[in-house]
C-alpha cells in the first residue's frame, strides 16, 4: 500500500473531527490523493486544480498551517464540550477517536508535493511535466498539533477561544436569518479612550460580572452624538474576546427575529453580547414591542449566556411628535408610561454626554500627542475649538475628526 493511498484511507476514516473534509481546500486536496493511480491526463487536472486553489488563498507555503487550523475551527461533539469546560462528560471512545483523528490530519498536514509526485503512478510517461510541476511547502502545523496532540493542549484552546466559527472569529452580525463573521471588526481597544471613565467603567463592571456569572443587566447606553458609546461595546467585545466573550449586532430593524437568533445561541457554551446600535422607534414600531418582549415577559426571553447592549441618542427610545401629546389626561398618561417602559426594561442606563469645553480640549491634546503633532499648546487649542464650531457643537467623534483633519492638511485647517 502506498503512502498517498493510505492517507486517503486515514482521511475517509475520519469520525470526530469529520467535518473539516467539507473544506474547499481539503476537498481538493482528497480528489488529488485518489487521483495517483489515474492516467496522466486526470492526474495532472487534479494537481493543477489544487495547487490554484492554495495559490488563491496564498497558503503555497505553509499547508500544514492551514489544514491544522482548519482542525482547530471545527465544529464537533469534543470542541463544543471542551469550549464549555465538559470534556470531563465525554466517553473515553470519544477522547481516543479525537486523538485518532487528530494524528490522521498531522499525516496529512506532513504530506509534501514531491511525496505525492515520486509516487505517482505514471511519473515515467511524462517526467519532463513532473519536473516542472510547481511544488507547495508543508511548513508548520498550529501550536496545538505540534509534536503529537496533547487532549489537554487542544481542550485548554477551546476553553479560552470557543469552536467552529467563534474561534475563527471574534464578532458577528445577524444576516439572512443566521449569525454571520464580520471578517474586519473595529480593533478599538479600552485603553485608546480619552475621558468617560466612569461610564466605561459600569459597562465594564457590568461585563466582568456577567462573565463570572454574576449578577448583571442588559444595558443602555445613550447621549449625545459622537460621544463613544458605540465605540465602547466594541471595545468591550475586544477586551474580553478571550475570556469567551462574543458579540454579535443585530440590526435594530431585524429585532421580530429575536427568537431565531436565541436558538442559535440558547445551548452555546459561549457568552454572547447582543449588539443594537442607534437605536429608536417610532411610536407604532412592531421591532419596539418585539424588543420589549425579549427584555422582559416574552416566550422567547434571552439565554442565560447572553446580554443585550443597546445604543441610542434618546434616553426613552420613542420619538415622540406633539400628536402624542395632544389627547386628554389618562391616554397621554398612557403614552407616557409606554415611553418608558422600554428604557425602564434596561437594568443599567449609562449617559453620555458632550463635554464642555475643558474636558473637549483635554481629548483634542491627548490625541494630539498619541499622534505625535508639533505644534504649540494655544494655537492647538485656537484652532480645535474654530472647528468644533464648524462642525455644530465639541465631541470626542469632533476631536478625532480634527486631529485626522489637522494631521492630513500638514497643519493648515
Amino acid at each position: 500500500m502506498t503512502k498517498i493511498y493510505k492517507t486517503l484511507l486515514l482521511m475517509n476514516s475520519l469520525t470526530v473531527y469529520r467535518g473539516i473534509l467539507e473544506r474547499s481546500v481539503i476537498k481538493s486536496y482528497m480528489k488529488l490523493l485518489s487521483r495517483a493511480d489515474k492516467p496522466a491526463e486526470e492526474f495532472l487536472n487534479a494537481y493543477g486544480e489544487f495547487y490554484s486553489t492554495l495559490s488563491d488563498r496564498d497558503i503555497t507555503d505553509n499547508l500544514a498551517r492551514y489544514i491544522t487550523e482548519a482542525a482547530l475551527f471545527d465544529e464537533n461533539r469534543f470542541s463544543v464540550s471542551a469550549a464549555g469546560g465538559n470534556t470531563g462528560a465525554l466517553s473515553k471512545s470519544v477522547i481516543d477517536a479525537v486523538k485518532n483523528d487528530c494524528e490522521i490530519i498531522n499525516s496529512l498536514a506532513s504530506l509534501t508535493a514531491d511525496d505525492i509526485l515520486s509516487e505517482y503512478k505514471f511519473k515515467s510517461d511524462i517526467p519532463d511535466i513532473i519536473e516542472k510541476l510547481p511544488r507547495w511547502s508543508a511548513g508548520e502545523p498550529v501550536a496545538e498539533f505540534k509534536n503529537g496532540v496533547d487532549i489537554e493542549k487542544l481542550s485548554a484552546y477551546y476553553e479560552k477561544n470557543g469552536f467552529g466559527i467563534y474561534a475563527r472569529y471574534k464578532a458577528f452580525i445577524w444576516r439572512d436569518g443566521d449569525i454571520k463573521p464580520v471578517g474586519n471588526p473595529d480593533k478599538i481597544a479600552i485603553e485608546s479612550f480619552i475621558g468617560y471613565r466612569r461610564q466605561r467603567d459600569r459597562v465594564v463592571d457590568n461585563t466582568k460580572a456577567f462573565l463570572e456569572n454574576k449578577p448583571c443587566n442588559n444595558c443602555l447606553l445613550y447621549g449625545d452624538m459622537g460621544t463613544g458609546k458605540s465605540s465602547t461595546v466594541k471595545a468591550i467585545g475586544n477586551e474580553f474576546r478571550d475570556n469567551g466573550l462574543r458579540i454579535v449586532e443585530m440590526p435594530k430593524e431585524r429585532l421580530m427575529e429575536f427568537p431565531l437568533l436565541i436558538d442559535k445561541i440558547a445551548q452555546n457554551p459561549m457568552k454572547f453580547i447582543i449588539f443594537v446600535d442607534d437605536l429608536s422607534f417610532q411610536s407604532q414600531d412592531k421591532n419596539y414591542t418585539s424588543l420589549k418582549a425579549v427584555l422582559e415577559g416574552g416566550l422567547a426571553a434571552r439565554p442565560d449566556n447572553a446580554l443585550i447592549y443597546a445604543t441610542s441618542n434618546r434616553r426613552h427610545l420613542i420619538k415622540e411628535s406633539w400628536a402624542d401629546r395632544d389627547t386628554d389626561d389618562i391616554n397621554r398618561r398612557d403614552n407616557m408610561q409606554e415611553t418608558l417602559s422600554l428604557s425602564d426594561r434596561f437594568g443599567l442606563s449609562v449617559y453620555y454626554g458632550n463635554p464642555d469645553k475643558k474636558e473637549y480640549l483635554e481629548i483634542v491634546h491627548s490625541l494630539a500627542e498619541k499622534a505625535g503633532l508639533d505644534i504649540e499648546t494655544d494655537e492647538l487649542s485656537l484652532l480645535a475649538e474654530r472647528f468644533a464650531l464648524g462642525k455644530g457643537g465639541r465631541s470626542p467623534r469632533c476631536a478625532k475628526q480634527f486631529i485626522e483633519s489637522f494631521g492630513k492638511s500638514g497643519g493648515k485647517l
